[in-house]
């Protein structure tokens, strides 16, 4: 039995202790907020549970194993490594750190005493994904010309991260998942509407080195909610719409014929494939439900989680870029290999 101590309860951390207490082979060893009403939230739901103020009386408990962590991104580096350093394993919230300098050394602190570190990129485990990742893998939409994602919603507004680093960070992971193939570039702007808060809206251009441009259009200040995904094929095309209570995903066999070659460029005959869209089965696992099951086995088999702290620290590189971008009104940054821990 794992005992997992959750650190943070105000938006994600009560989802993370339910999902943690109806986890097979899992114990919510204590709950962890310096809010004496975040603890009372707690208390009503689980009230046999252990509740702390402080992070560090955690770490201090002898039947916790691991964390999980649900608190502000400035705070995620100290207690990550704190949490390694005293032997535990840890999931931490997405974005993983503020910096890539701090990702990878939590990295090399996993690595060095053989610990797992679990990067909350909560939608890798939804049906949705892993469909869509199933789709591209199995060549079923031929050569990808284009990801394409909506996100946008009326708040909410965080006080430490700016849009990119709260919505975008979803589509830079899941970009990485399905597709597999690492940005050679990108480019963002972003403005702020709100004085004294971060960047409320922006947009993301990644040049990918398969050939493919992905574009992320996220937003705070939209009067609805949109979490909407294109991605185009060759030979098929995949809408994802996260919103849809049933067939989030749909495949059009639809695209474009072209006749002729370079050198026959004003006689190019275009014709329009208009094809069946069907409705592929998928999972409807809970993502959140799946990824605890998924950072216990991987705990209990010292194996490597799907989300584990290269991803995390590919996608801090790419927010990082991101922001250098926006620094410059969008001018392109070259995005080096992600480099391997040592």
């Amino acid at each position: 039995m794992i005992g997992i101590a959750v650190i943070g309860y105000g938006y994600w951390g009560p989802n993370l202790a339910r999902c943690i207490a109806e986890t097979p082979g899992c114990r919510l060893a204590a709950i962890v907020d310096p809010s004496s009403a975040a603890l009372e939230r707690a208390r009503s739901r689980f009230g046999s549970t252990p509740l702390l103020s402080n992070w560090r009386e955690a770490l201090a408990r002898s039947d916790v194993d691991a964390v999980a962590i649900a608190t502000p991104v400035r705070t995620h580096f100290a207690i990550s490594l704190a949490a390694l350093e005293s032997g535990r394993h840890v999931l931490v919230e997405k974005p993983m750190t503020e910096t890539s300098a701090q990702a990878r050394q939590l990295i090399e602190a996993a690595q060095r005493r053989g610990l797992t570190l679990l990067v909350d990129h909560t939608f890798i485990y939804s049906g949705a994904v892993q469909k869509m990742r199933e789709l591209v893998s199995t060549d079923e939409l031929g050569e990808v010309f284009y990801y394409d994602s909506t996100r946008v919603n009326l708040g909410l507004f965080q006080s430490d991260v700016n849009v990119l680093w709260d919505l975008a960070v979803h589509d830079l992971s899941i970009l990485q998942h399905v597709l597999g193939s690492p940005p050679t570039e990108i480019s963002a702007n972003a403005t702020r509407h709100i004085a004294g808060a971060p960047e409320s809206m922006g947009q993301v251009t990644l040049y990918l080195a398969n050939g493919a441009v992905a574009h992320l259009n996220v937003n705070w200040l939209a009067p609805v909610k949109v979490r909407k995904v294109l991605v185009g094929g060759s030979r098929k095309m995949i809408v994802w719409d996260d919103l849809e209570p049933s067939e989030k995903i749909k495949v059009y066999d639809r695209g474009v014929n072209v006749a002729g070659g370079p050198e026959e460029l004003y006689d190019l005959l275009v014709s329009y494939r208009i094809g069946d869209m069907w409705a592929p089965r998928i999972s409807t696992a809970e993502p959140l439900l799946a990824e605890i099951k998924h950072f216990t086995d991987c705990i209990a088999a010292g194996a490597a989680p799907i989300t584990d702290g290269r991803l995390g620290l590919q996608v801090v590189e790419m927010l990082e870029a991101a922001s250098r971008s926006i620094a410059l009104r969008g001018h392109p940054i070259a995005l080096a290999p992600l480099r391997r821990a040592s």
